[in-house]
């Protein structure tokens, strides 16, 4: 699943839809209740028939308890159907049963990790198979020699990181829910995270993967050599595709050494988010590639001070945070020219650490943020917007003024060191107008991010919510190849239909 920014290990009461005035869900609509309209109700019964036989009662779920915690993601605003049943695969075969069985009776099939995305592409399609594969939770092999990991897609990312971490090795994606996310979930939705201003995302650390296919059939793609170019990327295909094309069951990534050097950490305080801004364009015209730069603005702050009592400074307008990894005495001249940079585009207090403590709960503030505003009780829309790193500025402008023009409420974290935006809009609970007004600055932010040269998500995925934004970007002849891809590869449509294309 998506990476996401992280809440606590909580599942959401189901939402109800949010209908568009002419009765088009937003975020997109979604696949009708079967597919195969002749006979939804005996295709249904046919599928939970071969899936009792398959695998047994254990595994196929169909009480309401045990199924609502799976039906949607964290994206409170993402519509989602109700299931025909949720299974919980053990195996491979396990997989391959399902699809296989749902695709002799063109019943869809979602497959989810964790639940911890926010763009809606866990959610239930009406009438679905609900696929978790929570319980495929195996580390295969951790090979030093060849630097390389094979996993499930259970796996959760700290875990892993944990594991490598034993045998001297690093595998750097982090998103921020990387204590809950799995690296199924990462694999399908690309994610991101702290680290990847300087290390990359998931995609870069993908060689080879298991997949079920829309017919039930078991390949595999990729490799696991340092090179490789025999035929299309397949393996990097499927990475980002949010279960539309086939179902992971097995992950090869590579994995780097263990980081030697103790991190000097680098902080900054703003009056102005457009001064932030151009203190992170400057950082990137020297050349300077810190390993972590992150943004908080004033709500978060306070938030976080309010939920956390962290003492931070709430009369800031924004925190830059950011952290070199380089050996000495590397780490220190790079640590001073961030810090220079910082001071001369308008921070009004700035300074580098190298003390853990500090750098930790700096850090921890900033993982907190997200948590920290779900605290105040109000409904939250999260955006994922990239930006070229020398439009921050203004695109933190722009969002300030849509914010301010529409009465929105926006509290704004940000992957400063690549142009990585999350706005996160507040809006009270049974407020109509309010949620209009939230709707329309959301799609605002998308308009102004594609208008300076970005991209609707950076690491959430496309899911239901920005499928309206996908379209806009890319353009109709753009959307149609992908499409075809789609239809190449799952020409039932039965596999997570109406999400992410």
């Amino acid at each position: 699943m998506s990476e996401r920014e992280p809440v606590g290990d909580h599942l959401l009461d189901g939402p109800p839809v949010v209908v568009e005035p002419e009765g088009r869900p937003f975020g997109g609509s979604t696949a009708p209740a079967r597919l195969d309209p002749s006979g939804p109700d005996a295709a249904g019964r046919a599928v939970l028939a071969e899936l009792a036989a398959a695998l047994g009662g254990d595994q196929v779920r169909t009480d309401p308890d045990t199924v609502r915690p799976y039906v949607h993601d964290e994206a409170e605003w993402a519509e989602h159907g109700t299931p025909l049943c949720l299974v919980r695969a053990r195996s491979t075969a396990d997989v391959a049963a399902v699809v296989a069985a749902c695709a002799r009776h063109r019943v869809p099939v979602v497959p989810r990790g964790a639940g911890t995305g926010l763009s809606g592409g866990a959610n239930a399609v009406e009438g679905c198979v609900l696929l978790s594969l929570e319980r495929m939770t195996a580390i295969r092999e951790i090979s030093a020699g060849e630097r390389l990991a094979v996993v499930e897609p259970g796996v959760v990312n700290d875990d892993l990181r944990a594991a490598c971490a034993a045998q001297g090795l690093w595998y750097p994606p982090d998103p921020a829910s990387a204590p809950w996310s799995t690296l199924g979930g990462n694999v399908a939705t690309n994610a991101g995270g702290l680290c990847c201003v300087k290390y990359g995302v998931t995609r870069d650390y993908v060689l080879a993967l298991e997949v079920v296919t829309a017919d039930g059939e078991i390949v595999r793609v990729g490799r696991r050599t340092a090179k490789g170019v025999v035929g299309y990327d397949l393996a990097g295909l499927i990475v980002g595709s949010e279960g539309t094309l086939g179902v992971i069951t097995e992950v090869t990534v590579k994995l780097r050494p263990a980081r030697p050097a103790a991190p000097r950490t680098v902080v900054g305080f703003f009056d102005s988010l457009v001064d932030c801004g151009a203190a992170v364009a400057a950082v990137t015209e020297r050349g300077l590639q810190p390993a972590v730069f992150e943004l908080l603005d004033r709500e978060c702050l306070a938030a976080v001070n309010s939920w956390r009592n962290a003492g931070l400074p709430e009369s800031a307008a924004a925190l830059l945070l950011a952290q070199t990894d380089l050996p000495e005495p590397a780490a220190a001249a790079e640590a001073e020219a961030i810090l220079d940079a910082f001071t001369g585009h308008g921070a009004t207090d700035a300074m580098a650490s190298t003390d853990p403590t500090e750098a930790d709960a700096l850090f921890a503030a900033r993982r907190m943020a997200y948590p920290a505003l779900e605290q105040l009780g109000m409904g939250m829309l999260t955006e994922d917007v990239c930006v070229p790193r020398t439009r921050m500025a203004q695109m933190l402008g722009r969002i300030e003024e849509i914010g301010r023009r529409l009465d929105v409420r926006i509290a704004t974290v940000a992957h400063a060191g690549d142009g990585n935006l999350h706005p996160l809009m507040l809006t009270p609970h049974g407020d109509p107008a309010a949620r209009e007004r939230t709707r329309a600055a959301f799609d605002e932010i998308i308009a102004a991010a594609v208008e300076l040269g970005g991209t609707v998500t950076g690491e959430h995925g496309v899911g239901l919510l920005k499928r309206d934004g996908m379209e806009r970007e890319l353009g109709p002849r753009v959307v149609a190849m992908q499409r075809a891809v789609k239809a190449a590869l799952d020409p039932h449509g039965i596999l997570n239909p109406g999400k992410a294309v």
